[in-house]
């Protein structure tokens, strides 16, 4: 977290303070699946340790009580979810928060806004979209550019389906990161066990997401220098 906020300082005395707006997306985290029993899950779901693996330390070691199963498309998930904020401007990584898997993504948007972006609009998929959020974020001065949601019998509207269309123009960028990861950064599993282990490692990541993101608008500059020299 101090070095994600030093640079975050550096970003911002270099020119690339947040603007334009933020846009909040989730990923899934996976880890390797744990072989538990069913009663061994349900006391871990409460908070206890299994007694025989407090018998057997070098077991104990390799299970991993911290992360949790979600579902997502009816498939079945098991890990931690890493929720973060981009600005729409420059797109960095501005905040972020590292749960378990179990935590739906709009339980998180609020350790994720970001108070020093000078843009009002907040872009989100429809996971972030309900009627407490609409008026929380109102209350806070935001503009919501959440997507809207189908409901049972309530199909989205022509005028709806458009709208989201549009939005989707500018929240997809958010995919970037997640595209990133997967192409040139090891994908997004994590072997180490446990949620403070797996914090350290997300947030690294999303720091050198940050530095390779600096890099690319330096060259943009320099390249763009060039030309207007020429």
């Amino acid at each position: 977290d101090e070095l994600f906020e030093q640079f975050a300082t550096f970003l911002r005395q270099a020119g690339y303070e947040a603007k334009g707006g933020q846009i909040i997306d989730a990923t899934l985290i996976p880890v390797p699946t744990q072989r538990n029993s069913r009663e061994e899950n349900q006391q871990i779901k409460q908070g206890a340790i299994p007694a025989d693996w407090l018998e057997q330390p070098h077991r104990l070691a390799q299970k991993d009580t911290d992360a949790r199963w979600t579902k997502k498309h009816g498939q079945s998930y098991f890990g931690y979810k890493d929720h973060i904020n981009i600005d729409a401007g420059f797109g960095f990584i501005r905040r972020y928060s590292i749960t378990d898997a179990s935590v739906h993504d709009c339980q998180a948007l609020g350790a994720v806004l970001d108070p020093d972006n000078r843009g009002d609009e907040i872009w989100a998929d429809s996971a972030y979209r309900s009627e407490n959020i609409e008026a929380g974020l109102a209350a806070l001065g935001h503009i919501s550019q959440i997507h809207e949601r189908a409901y049972r019998n309530h199909p989205l509207t022509a005028e709806q389906t458009a709208s989201n269309r549009e939005k989707s123009k500018t929240r997809a960028k958010v995919e970037h990161v997640f595209g990133d990861w997967v192409m040139t950064m090891g994908s997004k599993l994590v072997r180490v066990i446990g949620l403070e282990r797996v914090q350290a490692q997300l947030g690294l990541k999303n720091l050198v997401y940050n530095l390779k993101r600096y890099v690319f608008w330096q060259k943009k500059t320099r390249a763009t220098a060039q030309v207007q020299c020429v």
